[in-house]
């Protein structure tokens, strides 16, 4: 074998470790790579208790207790199933019955879902106004799309005043 013939059987073998590695990393991470499952994916996955994952959903009306010692109690739903939620710590402001929320932590021997960390979503519907100018230029924006519910922001403006 020449010089050359083994430097490119060489590189080509490195190649096909580095594919290799890839294929196996991205495998390994696939369940991993969700930003978080919903309680019907939880109902159908039935993760072992002590598994660590995430949840997002709505939090369901009426399912919010407040206890002593920040203690807070409350179900996660998607429509379909609901996981009951217990957190200690303090909830964000935006935090409240109706809202997107996800919450990380690990799943309960009972089931229930013991969380660590709880995020509140903000509602889907907002967008800043240069995005609703965008979209009106290039003819993908429909007036009456974004009515009432729509939170469509200006930029503050600056006054001086005398």
């Amino acid at each position: 074998m020449t010089r050359k013939q083994r430097r490119l059987t060489l590189i080509g073998g490195s190649l096909g470790v580095l594919a290799l590695a890839a294929v196996l990393v991205l495998s390994a991470l696939s369940d991993s790579i969700v930003f978080f499952n919903s309680p019907s994916d939880i109902a159908e996955k039935k993760p072992a208790a002590g598994t660590r994952v995430r949840i997002g959903g709505l939090v369901k009306p009426g399912s919010l207790e407040r206890g002593e010692s920040l203690n807070v109690r409350f179900a996660v739903t998607d429509g379909a199933h609901e996981i009951a939620v217990r957190y200690q710590g303090i909830v964000p402001d935006l935090f409240r019955e109706g809202q997107g929320v996800v919450t990380e932590g690990k799943i309960a021997a009972d089931g229930s879902f013991v969380a660590d960390s709880v995020l509140a979503k903000h509602d889907e519907k907002y967008m800043p106004r240069e995005v609703v100018d965008a979209l009106k230029k290039t003819g993908r924006w429909q007036e009456g799309e974004m009515k009432t519910d729509a939170h469509v922001v200006d930029k503050p403006t600056m006054s001086k005043t005398p």
